[in-house]
């Protein structure tokens, strides 16, 4: 079948949070899709719409086989029903699992710059910020094991939260990397919950590695978040699941979900899921062929435009992060230059702590249209900015 990427999908007016901007603002930011979701699951929510009545929900039997089909095919790993829990999204099943594994006062690392919401889960809760920073060289990131095994050996770690494949730099950890990390946190007992929502927006071939299915190390001290939302585009249906092998810290986490009242599907949630993970294959392939192809264009545009912009070269994710420290070490003031010149509106990456004060990250998922529109804004900013700091 073939499927239209290049369709232009009108969002102002939406109640969107990505397009709640000004009329000649273009939003690049949130991580966030501007194509309408995959055929299988629009039937799947029309049928539901259908039924006409939208009353409690339970979870049926065809979700965790979805889930676990879904896995066994795509990425090699055997998960059992009984590891499934439903959860209403990835960072309320995070924020829970930081509050039932960790205590107040403890330290969680994170291996920065990673997603933002991580520091809200760790700090709006009492514990702390340990960062153990990505090495960075000539665009590619690496893990500092010297550093993380130091954090980790702190009497007050407890947890480690891994970002699987990285946001925003699109890094896909290898098993090896993966296997090392394991090791580190099992000798010293922290637990890892590992963020895997953007598992499925990987480059055609290039497939991620699941942390639980490295080793019994792993996965006797995992807790995984996974989710359709990423790859399908279902954000807003609040939607994801928790998997944890080990019984005993299983036990934790889905009494720590159903306590804080995060366990339950809303109407649609649980369709939309078996929907993806059951027959949004094919659509899904084509999507990745069409971001990476987005992202091939950007680089190329921006190595022309821009020379003086490094591109952190990613095999995950659809979204780009340039190194832009031959232009400032404060990607916010850059950002906000921008926004306020042409409307385009991206993130800076000092949110992301790390190095991520001298980056800024761009969402490709778009049509190609909106991206040129987008790349051209980007360089007109970028090149008016440094115009006035010469000044």
């Amino acid at each position: 079948m073939q499927y239209s990427f290049d369709e232009a999908t009108t969002r102002r007016g939406t109640n969107s949070l990505k397009w709640d901007v000004g009329e000649n603002e273009l939003p690049m930011w949130v991580a966030d899709m501007d194509f309408k979701a995959a055929p299988a699951v629009l039937q799947a929510l029309q049928n539901k719409l259908n039924q006409g009545i939208f009353g409690y929900q339970t979870v049926p039997q065809e979700w965790y086989s979805a889930i676990i089909s879904w896995w066994q095919t795509r990425h090699g790993t055997v998960i059992d029903k009984e590891w499934l829990c439903f959860c209403t999204g990835v960072i309320p099943a995070i924020t829970s699992a930081v509050k039932r594994i960790t205590n107040v006062g403890d330290s969680v690392v994170v291996q920065t710059p990673v997603y933002d919401i991580f520091f809200h889960s760790i700090e709006n809760t009492g514990r702390h910020v340990l960062e153990n920073k990505l090495a960075y060289k000539n665009g590619v990131y690496s893990f500092d094991f010297e550093d993380l095994a130091q954090k980790l050996a702190m009497p007050n770690t407890t947890m480690l939260i891994l970002c699987n494949p990285i946001n925003p730099a699109g890094k896909i950890p290898s098993a090896a990397e993966l296997s090392k990390i394991g090791e580190l946190c099992a000798r010293h007992g922290v637990t890892v919950l590992s963020d895997e929502i953007h598992c499925d927006i990987t480059a055609l071939g290039r497939e991620y590695v699941p942390f639980m299915s490295v080793s019994k190390a792993c996965a006797d001290i995992s807790v995984t978040c996974m989710a359709a939302s990423k790859a399908f585009n279902l954000a807003g249906l609040q939607s994801a699941a928790v998997c944890v092998p080990n019984a005993a810290l299983r036990n934790k986490i889905f009494r720590g979900l159903n306590s804080d009242e995060v366990a339950e599907p809303n109407a649609f949630a649980v369709d939309a899921t078996i929907a993806a993970f059951t027959e949004g294959g094919e659509w899904l392939d084509a999507l990745r062929g069409y971001l990476f192809k987005n992202r091939a264009y950007a680089q190329q545009f921006i190595g022309n435009a821009l020379p003086q912009i490094q591109i952190v070269r990613a095999e995950a994710t659809y979204l780009l992060w340039l190194d832009c420290s031959k232009i400032t070490d404060d990607a916010e003031k850059l950002c906000s230059f921008v926004r306020a010149y042409n409307g385009l509106y991206i993130t800076a990456g000092n949110q992301y702590r790390g190095n991520g004060s001298k980056f800024v990250r761009i969402n490709l998922a778009c049509p190609r249209s909106t991206l040129t529109d987008g790349l051209n804004r980007f360089a007109d900013g970028v090149r008016a900015y440094l115009l006035k700091e010469r000044k």
